[in-house]
């Protein structure tokens, strides 16, 4: 089997929802979700959490998985998701064997099967990918935006022309929830995106994710009525 880690980024500071990786989601902290996903998982061979905070990382511990104490200089409002891969990939491999696939799962995006993350990774081996997004179809999407002159207009379509639905192109969302990627991607690009890249496609309504206090209600609607009634 394929050396295939799970690492999820958490740091303790948010702007949007302070707290948010602890904050209690149907039952249960918000970044527990993801754990548990993880852990699930039949490809995954060990599940990382890296922060900088201790109640997460004791949480982790809790869990029972592996944990990398992130630096505060990498958990800051200008640190990138990049670097505390390429912290935690550092961290991993100094004691342990090579990693072949990190699987980069975000806490705020509970909404998902473990499933999502199998299928993905067996379809990032089967077509030989060096980078993978989780995405959902949009569909007959209709994106408007101002011009430099301040002048609305439609941006992926011809509002002159309007095409019937079925005549819309096809088109994805990159919605966040999951990133596939070689390390050694990471390391040439300085980006958790290069090479050879793939998309896993996900159901449009696992899209959503928590940034706002006003999106763990809505989050919490799909998440009972969708998943959670799945596994009675």
């Amino acid at each position: 089997m394929k050396n295939n880690v799970a690492i999820i980024l958490a740091r303790g500071g948010s702007k949007g929802i302070p707290r948010k990786n602890l904050k209690n989601f149907c039952g249960k902290p918000l970044i527990a979700w993801s754990i548990e996903q993880a852990k699930t998982a039949k490809n995954i061979s060990s599940v990382w959490l890296s922060s900088d905070d201790e109640k997460i990382l004791s949480l982790g511990r809790k869990y029972g998985i592996e944990v990398v104490k992130r630096p505060k200089s990498l958990c800051g409002n200008f640190s990138t998701a990049e670097d505390g891969y390429l912290h935690a990939i550092n961290k991993i491999q100094k004691n342990k064997k090579k990693i072949d696939l990190v699987i980069g799962l975000q806490a705020t995006s509970p909404i998902r099967e473990s499933l999502d993350i199998d299928n993905a990774i067996k379809k990032f081996y089967k077509f030989n990918y060096d980078s993978m997004i989780s995405a959902s179809p949009i569909g007959d999407f209709f994106i408007w935006g101002k011009n430099k002159k301040g002048i609305w207009n439609s941006i992926n379509y011809d509002h002159m022309h309007r095409p019937r639905r079925q005549e819309f192109p096809e088109q994805y969302e990159e919605n966040g929830s999951f990133y596939m990627f070689k390390p050694e991607i990471l390391l040439k690009y300085n980006n958790r995106l290069g090479g050879k890249i793939g998309i896993s496609e996900m159901e449009y309504w696992k899209h959503f994710e928590i940034d706002e206090p006003e999106d763990i209600f809505l989050c919490e609607v799909i998440m009972k009525n969708f998943l959670l009634k799945r596994r009675k």
